[in-house]
């Protein structure tokens, strides 16, 4: 036995490398608290916030633009009335008359349903609920419910009595829209029926006990049987059915949708915050642009960057300017190169999601241009060939990410890569244009996609997708 040196080449991940995939991953917002984060605890680590024009964003360097030669008319940080600024400029500070010109603005003001439910429930209970509030609204899914966590496994996680939850539970239903965190749709129609009657609108007689006790039943579309066992008339049981569609909503988070004929909350439009825009010029080109660009730019502190000068100059010549102790002078290198990387990782972000998004674009113009029809197949992985990156560097930069689009929608990034939309949109389309008296059966769609849309599905395929859609089958959407 004998030892020998062996030369052998071996892939390592670098500290910065992980540091940089986990940046590359998180949204605008996740991004903003991180940044906050690093700004507290690296001293060697500055804000530029710019001040930007309203109409064109190109930085000020005074108050005329000499882009667009617009006027701006404030600072871009606040003043005491006497003409200083004010200390204390926060990360996403924004003028308020820039606001109006601004998309990317305007988009970030909006906030997701999580937000909103936990900014309200935090004036409705006690600060000892706030967490139990934060857990449950955690587990509202897209449709409004409470999925995946019954109260009692709430009271359990959370170590709270379960009349604790309970009350949370209803906080939470009670806030606009009505119904939210329900556990089930009788529940969520049950809740808004009575907070109707709260506000003092009438109730259709027999709705609530139709809801409380036949509802399976009222999917069914068996008015004579519900006729019967309420001993009402049939009648009487189409008026309840009628309200119950006109006027109570099963699912009461697609309130929350964004885009044109979004609904609003408290008088504020309710929506998802984007971590990029589209913008579309007159020449009707597109252009990318990552929203965090326009509004900060981080730096090394100006003070650290002199002495690190002075440290460096110092051990050329064999003395320093200012005497420091080895431990200075490493707490001085230590917090600039932290700075750097961090830096180095954030650009890095930007312009990785940049690239992809103009792939994107060049990829998906004609969705851009005519709408989710156009939508083309696309992969993560053609992407990633495109511009030399792997696919798995593709889905961490678009993981959980929004694009706002030139038509003011805003999509997650999954929409690009899910050529199935294109048709779920025809389908629906095909179901909303259905006689009122009579409903396509799933084979007949799949005959008028190929009669007039030369779509090509099959039976199963089709029934797969309306499900996905939330479109109940022919037979319970025939009218009574």
């Amino acid at each position: 036995m004998d030892l020998k040196l062996v030369p052998q080449q071996q892939l390592k991940v670098t500290p910065k490398q992980i540091a940089a995939n986990y940046i590359l991953q998180l949204s605008s917002m996740e991004l903003q608290d991180v940044i906050n984060q690093e700004l507290q605890e690296n001293p060697a680590l500055d804000l530029e916030e710019t001040q930007v024009c309203p109409l064109c964003g190109e930085p000020l360097s005074g108050r005329v633009c000499v882009s667009c030669f617009g006027l701006g008319t404030k600072p871009s940080r606040p003043d005491d009335g006497d003409g200083e600024p004010l200390e204390g400029t926060s990360l996403m500070q924004r003028d308020e008359d820039d606001d109006d010109f601004d998309p990317i603005v305007r988009a970030e003001a909006e906030q997701t349903v999580a937000e909103y439910l936990s900014w309200s429930v935090r004036v409705l209970l006690p600060r000892r609920l706030h967490p139990v509030a934060e857990y449950l609204i955690g587990n509202i899914d897209d449709n409004g419910r409470l999925a995946g966590v019954t109260l009692e496994d709430a009271a359990r996680v959370m170590k709270v009595t379960l009349a604790d939850v309970e009350r949370v539970h209803r906080v939470i239903m009670s806030i606009e829209p009505w119904g939210i965190g329900a556990r089930d749709t009788r529940e969520c129609l049950l809740v808004q029926m009575e907070h109707l009657e709260e506000i003092g609108e009438a109730v259709t007689p027999h709705a609530r006990r139709i809801v409380a006790e036949q509802l399976r039943v009222l999917g069914e579309h068996k008015y004579g049987d519900i006729a019967q066992a309420l001993r009402i008339t049939r009648e009487e049981v189409q008026a309840a059915s009628d309200y119950i569609k006109e006027v109570l909503n099963p699912f009461p988070a697609h309130a929350f949708a964004s885009g044109p004929g979004g609904t609003s909350v408290g008088g504020r439009e309710v929506g998802l915050r984007p971590d990029v825009i589209i913008l579309k010029d007159e020449k009707g080109e597109f252009t990318v642009e990552v929203i965090e660009s326009r509004r900060f730019s981080l730096r090394v502190n100006p003070v650290y960057r002199q002495l690190v000068a002075q440290v460096h100059a110092a051990r050329r010549v064999g003395a320093e300017a200012v005497p420091m102790s080895d431990q200075d002078r490493q707490h001085i290198r230590d917090y600039v190169t932290r700075a750097k990387f961090f830096i180095d990782n954030i650009n890095q972000r930007r312009q990785t999601i940049a690239r992809i998004t103009e792939v994107i674009v060049e990829c998906q113009r004609e969705f851009l241009v005519d709408g989710i029809q156009r939508l083309r197949p696309l992969t993560r992985a053609e992407v990633g060939e495109r511009i030399g990156m792997h696919e798995s560097t593709v889905s961490r930069a678009t993981a959980g990410k929004f694009v706002l689009l030139p038509s003011g929608q805003v999509i997650p990034f999954a929409t690009f890569f899910t050529a199935s939309l294109g048709v779920k949109d025809v389908i629906r389309q095909i179901i909303e244009k259905e006689d009122r008296t009579r409903s396509y059966s799933d084979q007949e769609i799949v005959e008028k996609l190929r009669a007039d849309h030369g779509i090509r599905l099959a039976r199963r395929t089709v029934a797969k997708y309306r499900e996905e859609l939330q479109i109940l089958p022919a037979r319970l959407r025939k009218h009574a």
